[in-house]
C-alpha cells in the first residue's frame, strides 16, 4: 500500500539513534538557562532559538556539533537531566514512537560537579516518569566522546546501571583522526559487562571506520554507517557491485542506524534524492531510520519516515518491515521488544 501523511503519521515507529542533548525544546533550554543563570545563550525567545539551533547549513560534522556547547551548558543538574530525558520520551510517544533508545554521554553533564553516575540516574528517572505516562518503550546509550580519554569511566558507569535501563555504549564525536579501536578498553568493559555496543562510523569517514568498529571493536550496531556505499559501485542510483566489507556488513545483517537529515546537515549530498539511504535498502542493507538530533536537524521521526518514504518510494508496508527490524536489533528487553513486534504484526494482519 502507497504511504499517505496519515499513515505515516499513525504508523508505529522505532527509533535507536536519538541524542538527549540534540532534542532538547528550544523552550525548555531557555527555561534551563534561566534556573541555572546561564547567560551565553545566543537568543532569548523560542522560534529565535530553534532557528539558531538548526544546522541545515553546516555542511560538516565538526561544524554541525558546535551547537551542542548550548545544549550541554545547561544539562548540568540532575533536575535538567530528568527534565530533558521526560520530555524527550514524550515528544517521541506523541510522534508515534513506540520504542526508544536515546543516548548521552554523562561526562558532558559533569562540569559543575555530577559524578557520571548521577547523570545516568537523572536520565534514567526521566525516562522512567515518561514510560509511566506513555506507555513509550525508551531506553538509555551511555555515549563516550572519541576525541576525549574518559572513555573507561564512562563504560563502568554505564555498566553499573546496565539492569536498570542502560542498555548500551556508544562512541560519539568527531570521527576523522580519533579511530574507535583507540577505545578497546572502554568497549570491553561494556561488552563483558552485558552492555550493547553500538559506535559512530562511516558518518563523514570511509568504511574503513566501520571496519575498526565491527572487526576491532566488536560493534553491534553502526551509528550512521552510510559511507559503507563507498565500497560498491553505483550505476543510476543502484548498488551494482559490493566491496567485500560491503558485502559483509549486508549479509551480516548488520544494523545500520540511518539518519538522513542529519547526513543531508553534515555530508556531500545536496538533496535527499542523492543520499544513499534509498540504494542501501534496496541492495538488502539492514537499514534503520532516525532522527539523530531532532532540534539541530529540526526533524522527527514523522518527517524522517514521510522523507524516506516519498524520497525513495517506500510503502507502508516497507516502513513497517523498517520498525520490526529496528526493533529485533534494538538491545532492550527482548520480551518486551518481541511484545511490541507482535503488535505491529498483528496490525499489519
Amino acid at each position: 500500500m502507497d504511504c499517505t501523511s496519515e499513515s505515516i503519521a499513525a504508523a508505529p515507529k522505532a527509533v535507536l539513534h536519538d541524542h538527549l542533548d540534540g532534542g532538547l525544546r528550544p523552550s525548555t533550554i531557555l527555561e534551563l538557562a534561566d534556573e541555572q543563570c546561564y547567560t551565553g545563550l545566543p537568543e532569548d525567545e523560542p522560534d529565535a532559538l530553534a532557528a539558531w539551533f538548526h544546522q541545515g547549513d553546516a555542511g560538516s560534522l565538526e561544524s554541525y556539533l558546535r551547537a551542542f556547547d548550548q545544549t550541554v551548558a545547561v544539562l548540568q543538574t540532575e533536575a535538567a537531566i530528568s527534565r530533558a530525558a521526560f520530555e524527550a520520551g514524550i515528544d517521541l510517544a506523541r510522534d508515534g514512537v513506540v520504542y526508544a533508545e536515546v543516548r548521552h554521554g554523562p561526562s558532558l553533564s559533569t562540569r559543575r560537579g555530577l559524578t557520571r553516575e548521577a547523570v545516568l540516574e537523572a536520565m534514567i528517572d526521566g525516562f522512567d516518569r515518561a514510560r509511566r505516562d506513555t506507555g513509550i518503550v525508551i531506553y538509555g546509550i551511555a555515549t563516550a566522546l572519541r576525541h576525549e580519554t574518559d572513555s573507561a569511566d564512562v563504560a563502568r558507569a554505564a555498566v553499573r546501571y546496565s539492569h536498570r535501563g542502560i542498555v548500551a555504549f556508544d562512541l560519539a564525536g568527531p570521527e576523522s583522526g580519533f579511530p574507535p579501536d583507540s577505545h578497546l578498553e572502554a568497549c570491553k568493559i561494556a561488552t563483558e559487562g552485558g552492555l550493547g555496543l553500538t559506535l559512530h562510523a562511516g558518518e563523514s569517514d570511509g568504511p574503513h571506520s566501520m571496519w575498526r568498529a565491527l572487526a576491532l571493536c566488536g560493534a553491534q550496531r553502526i551509528g550512521h554507517g552510510v559511507h559503507v556505499v563507498d565500497d560498491a559501485e553505483e550505476r543510476d542510483g543502484e548498488l551494482t557491485e559490493l566491496g567485500a566489507f560491503a558485502r559483509r556488513v549486508r549479509d551480516h545483517r548488520i544494523p545500520l542506524e540511518v539518519a538522513i537529515t542529519s547526513n543531508l546537515d553534515t555530508g556531500p549530498w545536496a538533496t535527499a534524492a542523492d543520499h544513499p539511504f534509498g540504494a542501501l535498502y534496496r541492495a538488502g542493507f539492514n537499514v534503520s531510520i532516525n532522527t539523530d538530533n531532532r532540534l539541530m536537524s529540526a526533524t522527527s521521526m514523522t518527517r524522517e519516515y514521510t522523507l524516506a518514504a516519498e524520497t525513495f518510494g517506500l510503502s507502508d508496508q516497507d516502513l513497517r518491515g523498517i520498525t520490526v527490524r529496528a526493533i529485533e536489533a534494538g538491545f532492550g528487553d527482548w520480551d518486551v521488544r518481541r511484545e511490541i513486534i507482535e503488535a505491529i504484526e498483528a496490525e499489519d494482519g
